[in-house]
């Protein structure tokens, strides 16, 4: 669909404009060229209309009218309401982007990213959904068929020979779940309903293929996202100026005094508007144990717990590296002179430059 075309373009009109952004920054992020910035950004927008004018400003409302039926012929649960709702939402932007593109690029362009970012981001959930459509499921295991093939599947998960391949979540909000059944070295595709983490599971059908599968199984249905209130990747604000390890570590190689050692550890470690690194990985393990949990499994659940144990180690292990940092700045103490440094051969230098330009000769006269 044209939908999914129009993010792959919108991905790369992004990357091309942060490399061109990263010119403008500093080491830390920080932009020092606000003109040069806004002009950056300004291209970026003309060339995301550029690319929905290419594949959607014809096709978004046929595509919208597909997926609002397929939305009529699913039960009225919360995440049909939801996706309804979304289908809006993108008709909206559609009207805004052909009217905000009439006017003058002083007056409309600013106003339009967020409306190209909203396709760009959400445009695929309407191609999921009219997807739902055009698709016909085949006909799965009957229920004495379904038991017996689970009870394989079961002793092949028991023996750790059910290796899972990928799962989606179907209109009807079951998990499908992709697996081989390995016995006897040789292997079945095998499709399972439900958790495949809790004894609640069947398997749904076997297939002589992933592809065979993929064309009878109900269709994956659009998945969800951890913050649905929060920004989506072409919104998502500027991150804030951080120290890289490297300049931290570069730091503390190059300093004489335990002062300036004692400086770079409470910056790794530093929280608030001027988080470090480390601060920064404690808040990417919980938000990764935060998803874990979103994930609403026996093995999501339990992964999660692990996830905020290592968080919490990590703040304590990061309170630790703040304690001994203020009591190294206290030493006020210096490397010892005898760590004289050791100055290259004079060979070593004379091989590290470049080689001399070969002298003009004059021309060697002809005999006669």
């Amino acid at each position: 669909m044209k939908a999914s075309n129009y993010r792959w373009w919108m991905l790369s009109v992004e990357r091309e404009a942060e490399e061109a952004l990263d010119t403008v920054r500093d080491r830390y992020g920080r932009i020092l060229r606000p003109e040069e910035a806004a002009e950056i950004r300004a291209r970026r927008t003309e060339a995301a209309l550029k690319g929905y004018r290419a594949d959607l400003a014809g096709a978004a409302l046929p595509l919208l009218d597909v997926a609002r039926r397929a939305l009529d012929a699913m039960p009225p649960v919360d995440h049909v309401r939801a996706w309804r709702d979304v289908l809006n939402g993108l008709a909206f932007s559609h009207k805004e982007i052909l009217r905000l593109a009439g006017l003058s690029a002083e007056h409309g362009r600013q106003a339009l990213w967020p409306h190209l970012a909203r396709w760009a981001e959400h445009g695929t959930i309407a191609v999921y959904l009219a997807d739902q459509l055009h698709h016909q499921p085949g006909t799965e295991f009957t229920t004495d068929e379904s038991q017996e093939w689970t009870r394989q599947a079961r002793a092949a998960q028991d023996r750790g020979e059910l290796d899972l391949i990928e799962s989606w979540y179907a209109a009807d909000g079951r998990r499908i779940t992709l697996a081989y059944l390995v016995e006897d070295d040789a292997s079945e595709v095998i499709a399972l309903a439900g958790d495949p983490g809790t004894p609640l599971w069947s398997v749904i059908g076997r297939y002589d293929t992933e592809l065979a599968a993929g064309r009878v199984l109900p269709q994956p249905v659009p998945p969800g996202v951890l913050h649905p209130e929060g920004p989506g990747r072409f919104t998502r604000p500027e991150p804030a100026p951080e120290v890289p390890v490297q300049v931290l570590l570069r730091d503390v190689a190059e300093a004489h005094c335990a002062g300036d050692v004692s400086e770079a550890l409470l910056t790794a470690t530093d929280w608030g508007a001027s988080a470090g690194p480390m601060a920064h990985l404690q808040q990417l393990v919980d938000k990764a144990a935060t998803f874990s949990h979103a994930l609403e499994t026996a093995q999501g659940r339990s992964l999660g717990g692990r996830l905020d144990a290592l968080g919490r180690q990590l703040g304590l292990l990061a309170e630790e590296i703040r304690d001994a940092a203020r009591e190294l700045g206290k030493t006020v103490a210096v490397l010892p002179p005898h760590r004289v440094p050791k100055l290259p051969h004079r060979r070593v230098l004379e091989t590290s430059l470049p080689p001399a330009a070969p002298q003009r000769t004059a021309p060697a006269a002809r005999r006669s």
